[in-house]
């Protein structure tokens, strides 16, 4: 049995700020129970679930595990005994090897042993672990994809490769935050009835954080209601999902706008993806669909589909072997292969949320949000251009130069380093904002996703999951543009968070017309905040037309397969 007793936790920040995380918690776990979590973002249960798992340290109260009775003083003696009896599952935090699925559970396993899984020489244990990391992987129906690089499996398929990692330990206890939220309706089902054979087999108590009440629903025994870091309640899971939804905003109608006039034109996309050692992943076969101006346009389909790769492809990250994207700037038709000045108007219009945020865990949102913007105002951009002719840097170079912006600084740093080019280039070429004028373009965008603004001076690491997906989102929309596209950011939001967000969403698109484009796998928000589906299904276009429609097509193809 889990005992929790009076825990206490108290963040300090920069300035002096302290943020009580958690207020006086107590609970308890039975053996082999399923016992769910609830609360708005930003109320305590990933820093509960991180202090139960070993790795954050609290400042009052006690936690009983079995014979063991862990207190604020002596937290670091027992974190190892934690980590051992704990596995965890971490909402959008991946830590995968860049080597295939199958090499991913092998180091895990073959770590385990040793106690490094670092220094694994997947060669010399592959024959003695294969069976076993092949039975994890169809335990989470990953199986056919064992010898798929990880770096290019798609969000669900990532959630569910670290899902993997964590049941090769055989845990006593099993926390779960969010697990499933980047998976599609069909295989969401099957990593939660993954986590019940678990449960059932090995007689794991399994601790889960989850917004979704078809989740709690489907899952937990009992659940645990939190807000502002205390708990609120604990009872059976329909008492506490409608206690939870009680205080839902109204849903925002969509714009009755003009929506006709079409300025995103793909056609005959396609393109085949392979791994590094030669095997085939997917293809994108002969994708055609106008995006039309002020529409939401939602793109569905299963776990890696090629939903995102048609966002990267619109967006100019990648290109198509075949076909073509053009994109309308005032009356000409820019086609997104041809690197120069008309793409990069294009890009300056346009607005990119990644699926893993790209934004830097230990840099204040503040400054973040500075080196964002700066690329999409006017006079940085004029200059950029006077700059680029000044060191002789032709439009292409500057196009590609200027696309890294919308990237992690991380990403764009390796990108860089490729063809032997510092940091600084950026810098030279789009120099941050200053702090008042970041502060200027972030309160309405703050004030619409109902952000502190006083979130600008944290770091993004010390935000909770539902924060950091409004302070991702917050920033695309800082610069207004014309073109949003959002590649599921909103799996992790509560419902009520994720009303906010849709309504949000709702009425910038109505305010300034602007074009949506976004990636969901959560259907009732499909349908909720569309003007227009669209179906992705191995690579190929399968249905579009109304959200209602659509989704009613994806869900009777899903349970067909």
């Amino acid at each position: 049995m889990i005992k929790v007793e009076n825990l206490t936790k108290i963040y300090k920040l920069e300035n002096n700020m302290r943020i009580k995380a958690l207020d006086n918690v107590s609970f308890e776990v039975e053996d082999n129970e399923i016992f769910g979590i609830m609360g708005i973002s930003g109320s305590g249960k990933s820093t509960l679930l991180r202090i139960l798992r070993g790795v954050e340290e609290f400042d009052e109260g006690t936690i009983t595990i079995n014979n063991m009775k862990i207190t604020a003083k002596n937290y670091s003696s027992y974190k190892n005994d934690l980590k051992e009896k704990t596995a965890i599952h971490l909402q959008r935090s991946f830590g995968l090897w860049s080597k295939s699925a199958i090499d991913n559970v092998i180091h895990k396993l073959a770590g385990l042993q040793t106690g490094d899984e670092t220094n694994v020489n997947i060669e010399d244990v592959k024959e003695e672990y294969l069976d076993e990391a092949l039975d994890i992987l169809d335990t989470v129906g990953l199986k056919e994809k064992a010898e798929h690089f990880a770096p290019v499996l798609s969000g669900g398929e990532k959630q569910r490769l670290v899902l993997a990692r964590q049941l090769a330990k055989k845990p006593e206890i099993l926390l779960l935050d969010e697990p499933a939220t980047m998976s599609s309706p069909k295989k969401r089902f099957e990593v939660l009835d993954t986590i019940k054979k678990i449960n059932e087999k090995y007689g794991t108590t399994v601790i889960m954080v989850s917004h979704q009440p078809e989740i709690q629903k489907y899952m937990s025994e009992r659940i645990m209601l939190m807000f502002n870091g205390k708990v609120e309640t604990i009872d059976e899971p329909e008492i506490i999902i409608n206690k939870f939804l009680k205080d839902e905003e109204e849903i925002y109608p969509l714009a009755k706008i003009d929506r006709n006039e079409p300025i995103i034109k793909v056609r005959n996309l396609s393109k085949d993806y392979y791994l590094f050692s030669g095997g085939h992943t997917l293809s994108i076969e002969d994708v055609s669909f106008d995006v039309n101006k002020g529409e939401i346009l939602s793109i569905i389909g299963p776990t890696g589909s090629g939903k995102s790769e048609i966002l990267k492809m619109i967006a100019g990250f990648e290109e198509g072997d075949s076909g073509n994207i053009e994109i309308l700037n005032k009356d000409t038709w820019v086609n997104m292969q041809d690197f120069g000045e008309n793409r990069m108007q294009i890009r300056k219009n346009m607005g990119f949320m990644h699926q893993e945020f790209a934004l830097t865990p230990h840099t204040p949102i503040i400054e973040q949000m500075g080196t964002k913007l700066s690329p999409k105002m006017d006079d940085v951009y004029k200059e950029a251009l006077e700059k680029a002719d000044e060191y002789n840097i032709s439009r292409e170079s500057l196009d590609i130069l200027y696309q890294l912006t919308d990237l992690s600084r991380n990403e764009a740093i390796l990108k860089l380093d490729k063809i032997n080019v510092g940091p600084q280039i950026l810098e030279l070429l789009f120099p941050s904002m200053d702090t008042e004028k970041v502060i200027e373009y972030a309160k309405p965008v703050f004030d619409a996703l109902d952000l502190p603004l006083p979130l600008l001076n944290r770091q993004f690491i010390e935000l909770s999951g539902g924060q950091k997906v409004r302070v991702a989102i917050a920033v695309v929309l800082a610069s207004n543009p014309d073109i949003l596209i959002l590649d599921e950011p909103f799996g992790d939001l509560d419902p009520i968070t994720l009303r906010i967000v849709a309504n949000s969403l709702k009425k910038i698109n109505e305010e300034f017309n602007t074009t949506i484009i976004l990636v969901s796998h959560t259907m009732d928000f499909v349908k909720e905040v569309s003007s227009r589906t669209i179906l992705i299904n191995k690579g190929k276009l399968i249905s579009e037309g109304s959200p209602e429609k659509v989704t009613a097509d994806f869900i009777k193809s899903e349970n067909e397969n």
